[in-house]
């Protein structure tokens, strides 16, 4: 989809009287903690007011905080992108949207809010997917924030940021700041690509993706969630075929929901709704009000974002997390690079399996691994071992399944795995042990 036309509003206004007042503060003297780069006076705020192009990944409920804190700090050349439209039970805490706002795209209507309420700041949607744009693009920010709610999302971005990267070209480092939220918990990181730790090399902190055995919801569901897992796994393909499951599109969760409550009534289950359905396969995770804020704010993103453009403070070394859940802790720490890393490594991963593993043993444990998260792996060498599609390609490799990793490696030990859910190709090094 192309870039949305938004009327500028006050974008071309004047700032209001003493509107950096507080801010100048900072920039015009340098402090304990100032970056020796640090030049203070007119450079930096020319730089910060008029040059600085940033760019905001999400118009949620973290995105919209952030978007108001960057405007009211200075930044005047912001970008957003979103591929949503605005739901009312967004309104609740997205709180640049109204009722009247509700089917409207949200990065559109989340532009249009901020010029109107900041003079002079303009700000360029997106309503899309980031996947539509290339490299060039992602080429003109100077800082790139994300407050997505989506791990394959976020795994696409910082896989691009790292490859954009050019040892002879200093402008290709892209710092990526990452904000999260999960009820009363939340964090915040910067990631500067090749040099610090990037998001891939953290996957083992995150949570792993629930998962009900096929036996269960084929066979003896007892929950609502069995009902709607049962609907999206083993129904659609059964009925749509080869059509893909959109979990964005409001049509393919009402199918979801009207089949899902079928059964629910048929086994007397309790609980399923549209809003419980599209939650189960979105993945989707409560988001509080409050832990937006603090995450968004001045404590987390938009400070990280004003430190690295002005180079007045230290920026986060290199992660930043909040538990609210009893009271409240907050603690920075850094987060080391991983040597395997398939994203900023540089290096094969080393995986050792036993040597009578069959090719499905070791899909399987490519899945069930919490630092690779990978859905419906494919697997290659120097020729096909595993696809998971086409129809016709599954079909024939599908006898390899059974076949042990050794016979079908031939001469080399090295397995080439892609899939859907990953936004790289990873490089394993089989070791039989």
């Amino acid at each position: 989809m192309a870039d949305v036309a938004v009327p500028n509003g006050n974008a071309t206004g004047s700032d209001w009287p003493n509107r950096y007042f507080h801010v100048d503060q900072i920039l015009d003297t340098a402090g304990p903690r100032t970056d020796d780069s640090f030049s203070a006076g007119e450079g930096v705020k020319k730089f910060l007011r008029t040059e600085c192009k940033i760019l905001v990944i999400g118009a949620g409920g973290l995105g919209c905080e952030i978007l108001a804190n960057l405007a009211l700090t200075g930044f005047k050349d912001i970008h957003v992108i979103d591929m949503d439209t605005i739901d009312i039970s967004n309104l609740n805490r997205q709180f640049l949207f109204r009722p009247k706002d509700v089917g409207h795209p949200k990065a559109t209507v989340a532009a249009e809010f901020i010029m109107k309420r900041v003079p002079g700041c303009k700000v360029t949607p997106y309503f899309g997917k980031i996947q539509d744009k290339d490299e060039s693009y992602y080429m003109q920010f100077n800082i790139i924030i994300c407050g997505l709610d989506s791990i394959e999302a976020r795994r696409w971005i910082n896989a691009t940021l790292v490859n954009m990267v050019d040892e002879n070209n200093g402008e290709s480092l892209k710092p990526l700041i990452d904000g999260g939220t999960e009820g009363f918990k939340g964090q915040a990181r910067v990631i500067l690509p090749r040099i610090t730790s990037c998001y891939e090399c953290s996957l083992d902190m995150l949570n792993k993706p629930t998962a009900f055995p096929i036996c269960t919801i084929a066979n003896t569901p007892r929950l609502p969630e069995h009902c709607i897992e049962w609907a999206s796994v083993l129904e659609w393909p059964k009925v749509q075929g080869d059509k893909k499951l959109d979990t964005d599109d409001p049509d393919h969760i009402t199918w979801l929901y009207t089949v899902a409550a079928a059964r629910a009534k048929e086994f007397k289950i309790e609980g399923v709704t549209w809003s419980l359905t599209q939650g189960v396969v979105k993945n989707i995770i409560p988001a509080i009000a409050s832990t937006n804020a603090i995450i968004a704010g001045m404590s987390s993103c938009c400070t990280e974002a004003f430190k690295i453009a002005t180079t007045s403070a230290a920026y986060l070394n290199n992660y930043f997390m909040l538990i609210g859940t009893d009271g409240v802790y907050s603690y920075t720490f850094e987060h080391e690079k991983r040597k395997d890393c398939p994203v900023c490594g540089g290096e094969s991963l080393n995986v050792e399996i036993p040597a009578d593993w069959t090719v499905e043993r070791l899909i399987e444990m490519l899945v069930e691994r919490q630092d690779i998260q990978i859905k419906k792996p494919s697997l290659a060498s120097d020729k096909p071992i595993y696809f998971q599609g086409p129809p016709q390609l599954e079909q024939a490799t599908r006898p390899n399944l059974e076949k042990k990793v050794s016979e079908v490696l031939n001469s080399s030990s090295t397995i080439n795995v892609t899939s859907t859910s990953l936004p790289f190709s990873l490089n394993l090094s089989v070791t039989f042990v």
